[in-house]
């Protein structure tokens, strides 16, 4: 892999992963506010990545209480895969910092 690969890689993983641990936060954020249809206008920013990932993850792990935790579940893997891939000591940042192509 050239230098620049690995570049464009890191940066768009970073972008991608921060993208979805916010929509995920948002979607969170959103359960304290049962109104809010998420079928229309901005809020389809947000439901469209989230909802067939939740609702797979619903069916492993029911809300609990009343309260859904899935969300919470896919920040912290989502959180775990970003520090593992992109992180300061993550696998692709090592690869730029050694030369390896």
């Amino acid at each position: 892999m050239s230098q620049n690969y690995l570049h464009a890689l890191d940066l768009t993983l970073g972008i991608l992963l921060s993208f979805l641990t916010l929509v995920f936060l948002i979607r969170l954020i959103l359960t304290w506010y049962p109104k809010v249809d998420l079928n229309k206008g901005f809020w389809l920013l947000i439901a469209i990545p989230t909802s067939s990932i939740l609702n797979f993850t619903r069916k492993l792990i029911p809300p609990i209480g009343g309260v859904d935790v899935g969300p919470v579940i896919w920040i912290g893997i989502i959180s775990f895969i970003r520090e593992i891939l992109v992180g300061q000591q993550g696998l692709i940042k090592l690869a730029i910092q050694k030369g390896i192509n």
